[in-house]
Order: structure tokens, then C-alpha cells, then sequence
């Protein structure tokens, strides 16, 4: 199997997986912070095996993709995602992000999916959408010391921070009862030490202080949203429930106790409802 990198207008690298039948409906998977595109190799195996084309792609800074220093924030991750779906030509596809990669996915649609009439149906699990940060506007959301401890967290040892992630609150596993896997929590390690510590540090800005207000007004195809109420990376009152509220064809799931990292602790639920969302 061969290495696939797109260049981007501004010169940067891109990584992507390309599987399945190139004249299958095109599937298009966006990753969170600090991961890359391996994060949905359960997903991929799974809808690849049903005869979808699946693709995934490292955001720059992450995984495979160029460690540069400049373009960490949401305009430049969703056109760099633009530049991989206009190198496949994909079309009629559905767009699936998850935490960071929903607020790529939210504005890669609304500024270049829909307008190019690519995009059928697009996908936000536990999406940091429409806004993270605690404002006058948004009193809902996290104060700016709780991304500063992440910085702070990165900066002054971003390989133990990358086990305290995964061990802790992004898959639940500091929940009384939960069935931890030192792979997962490897595999999130591992995945993340791969990227830039630059591009993770800036995309922490990224993630909590873009303001998708406007993107998520302006998508007309269906979305369908996805949330665990027990998500304590991103918390379902700032993010899922009011973005709900701004889609013109939006459906909310909630998933009962369910943590951020539902898609690979619940991986068989969240399948079967992606899979039927997009079937639908």
C-alpha cells in the first residue's frame, strides 16, 4: 500500500488513507486534538468492509503530516481538509469529525463543502462547535484558565500530559467502574507524540476560541450530532445543545454516561448509528 500526501496552496504536506472502491460513496473521517488519522482505523475497517470509499487524513502539524510552524487554526485545517477532497474529487460524501475534527468539519462545509456541492451529510461527535471558551456571549463554556493549564500542561511535559489524557477523562477511565485498556491509552500516547508539540500548544487556541456561530448557520445538509452527557473534554451544555440550535437540519443523540472518547469505547453503538444516519 502506498503513502498518499497531497501539497497544499501554502506548501504544507497532508498524510491521507484512501480504501475502498473508488466509486463508492466517499466517507471522510476528521480527527481530534492531538491524534491523526489512526484514530478512526475502527471506523474506517468498519465501513470500508460495507462497501463505502473511506478516507482520513492527518491535520498539519499531527501524524504524518508537515511539522510546520504556521497555519494551526480552523481556517487552514478546513482547507487543507479542502485540499484532500479536491485531490480525490470527492463527492456526494459524508464528513464525520470528532472533537476538534468537528469544528473542521463544521467550517471545512460551510466554506468550501457546500459551496463546491460536495457534501451530502456531515457528522459532529463530541464536537467542540459553536463555541468553547467562556464569553460575555457564551457564559456556558470553560474559562481561559482552563486552556491555559493545557498549555501550561504541554509545555512543561507534553509526554507524561499525553498519558494523563487518555488515562483520565478522555476515555472515562477515571470513572469508578470503567474497563481502562492500556492500548487505548498507548495508542492515544503514541499518536499524539508523533505530531508537532508547536502545532498541538497553538491548537489548543484552535479548538477553544473559534467561534463557529456562522458555520453552523450557514450548513443546510443534514447533520446529525453526536454527544456523551458525561464528556468532560468537551461539555454537552456549551457544545451539542447549542448547536442543535443553530442547524438548520440538525439531529441531537445523546448518549447516556458516555465519555468524549465514545467512539472507541462504545465503537459498536456509535457504528450502527452512523451507519444508519448515512444509509437513511
Amino acid at each position: 500500500m502506498t503513502e498518499h500526501f497531497v501539497t497544499t496552496k501554502d506548501g504544507v504536506q497532508i498524510f491521507y488513507k484512501d480504501w475502498g472502491p473508488k466509486d463508492a460513496q466517499p466517507i471522510m473521517f476528521h480527527h481530534g486534538w492531538p491524534l491523526s488519522a489512526d484514530d478512526w482505523d475502527n471506523q474506517m475497517l468498519f465501513f470500508v468492509q460495507r462497501g463505502y470509499r473511506v478516507i482520513a487524513h492527518d491535520r498539519r502539524g499531527h501524524g504524518r503530516s508537515s511539522q510546520v510552524s504556521e497555519g494551526h487554526d480552523m481556517d487552514h485545517y478546513a482547507a487543507d481538509a479542502s485540499a484532500v477532497v479536491e485531490h480525490l474529487d470527492l463527492k456526494n460524501s459524508v464528513h464525520i469529525g470528532h472533537s476538534t475534527g468537528g469544528g473542521q468539519v463544521a467550517r471545512y462545509v460551510a466554506k468550501f463543502g457546500e459551496p463546491q456541492g460536495r457534501v451530502a451529510k456531515a457528522v459532529l461527535v463530541s464536537a467542540v462547535p459553536p463555541l468553547m471558551l467562556k464569553t460575555a456571549a457564551n457564559p456556558g463554556g470553560l474559562p481561559l484558565e482552563v486552556f491555559d493549564g493545557l498549555r501550561k500542561a504541554l509545555a512543561d511535559n507534553r509526554a507524561q500530559f499525553f498519558i494523563d489524557v487518555p488515562a483520565g477523562p478522555f476515555y472515562g477511565y477515571n470513572r469508578e467502574g470503567a474497563a481502562v485498556s492500556d492500548g487505548v491509552i498507548r495508542n492515544w500516547w503514541r499518536q499524539g507524540m508523533m505530531g508537532s508539540a508547536k502545532a498541538h500548544y497553538e491548537g489548543i487556541k484552535a479548538f477553544s476560541e473559534t467561534d463557529q456561530t456562522e458555520d453552523l448557520k450557514s450548513i443546510s445538509v443534514p447533520v446529525l450530532v453526536l454527544h456523551g452527557d458525561d464528556d468532560q473534554i468537551v461539555p454537552i451544555g456549551a457544545s451539542a445543545h447549542e448547536s442543535i440550535k443553530l442547524l438548520k437540519n440538525g439531529t441531537l443523540k445523546v448518549y447516556k454516561g458516555y465519555p468524549h472518547g465514545m467512539l472507541t469505547t462504545h465503537a459498536d453503538v456509535l457504528n450502527a448509528d452512523l451507519l444508519a444516519f448515512i444509509k437513511g
